[in-house]
């Protein structure tokens, strides 16, 4: 395996990790140009959508007022004093990347914490990681860095380790400043990330009550500004508790969808720091393949 090989899958990794994480924020404006591992392929970037704020991890401030905002701000609170959930996601981008993550996430105190596993399900980041005999990844988030589990083959030609850190401010200048405010997205992003989003859109309404799951909620939808339209959709139930959101935007692969469902609010959370001896750093990695 080359040295541009390595380097382009462990920021694919880093896009896998940071696309399942944000489960609470994406956003339509896409990566910006160019190849951020300096390989010359087509990896995806490592930044996540912005949000409709460019380069900031809260959305723009709420546009709603009476009814609806009430409405939504009830859920907002509702939903962050929970303060964890168990998280079922599938996240589509565009021809790149498809992936499906289940786990359990927590966003109380300094950070987002809690474990993934993650398992790829198509795209060519996908085909890339299954040639190096990896579908799946477990991902463990804790508020200064996430941990990415990369399987045999691939420690072997890191130096044996089978987890690599990605510190999140180690990522803000991958890809020529397209990271930038990645270490705040990832420190705020929680379920109720989304309603603030919802928030921000002047045509954010009710839908109506439908089924979740065999679950009943209250559908709302809304069309959040920026280069191009996202939409917000979320699913509530009767203790004001997100149970469903589906957000779409555009990146320069294609659409961007990520569904996630939410369930067990108030579940203990853990996430455990892999053993050291086990574990490669990303910024040092990237150095040592001459990233």
């Amino acid at each position: 395996m080359t040295g541009t090989t390595v380097r382009r899958t462990v920021v694919a990794i880093a896009v896998t990790a940071t696309l399942a994480g944000l489960t609470g924020c994406t956003s339509s404006d896409g990566p910006a140009d160019g190849d951020p591992a300096g390989s010359g392929g087509s990896t995806p970037s490592a930044a996540p959508p912005q949000s409709a704020a460019p380069g900031s991890a809260t959305p723009p401030s709420p546009a709603l007022t009476g009814p609806v905002a009430d409405a939504l701000r009830a859920v907002e609170r509702a939903t962050a004093r929970a303060g964890s959930a168990r998280v079922e996601s599938t996240t589509v981008m565009g021809s790149e990347l498809s992936l499906k993550a289940v786990g359990a996430l927590g966003w109380r105190g300094e950070g987002l914490t809690g474990t993934l596993t993650i398992t790829y399900t198509g795209g060519t980041t996908a085909e890339t990681m299954r040639r190096l005999g990896t579908t799946a990844m477990e991902a463990r988030y804790l508020p200064d860095a996430y941990y990415a589990e990369v399987g045999d083959e691939f420690a072997d030609r890191v130096g044996g380790r089978h987890w690599i850190k990605y510190v999140y401010e180690d990522l803000e200048d991958l890809g020529g400043g397209t990271g930038a405010g990645f270490a705040d997205q990832m420190r705020t992003t929680t379920p109720h990330q989304a309603v603030k989003l919802l928030l921000s859109a002047e045509d954010a309404h009710r839908v109506g009550e439908e089924k979740t799951r065999g679950r009943r909620a209250t559908h709302w939808s809304g069309t959040v500004g920026g280069t191009t339209a996202q939409t917000v959709d979320i699913w509530v139930d009767d203790r004001n508790l997100l149970v469903k959101k589906v957000e779409r935007g555009r990146t320069e692969t294609g659409e961007l969808t990520q569904t996630a469902y939410y369930a067990d609010y108030g579940v203990t959370v853990s996430a455990e720091r892999p053993p050291a001896a086990d574990t490669a750093d990303f910024k040092e990695l990237l150095a040592s393949q001459g990233g």
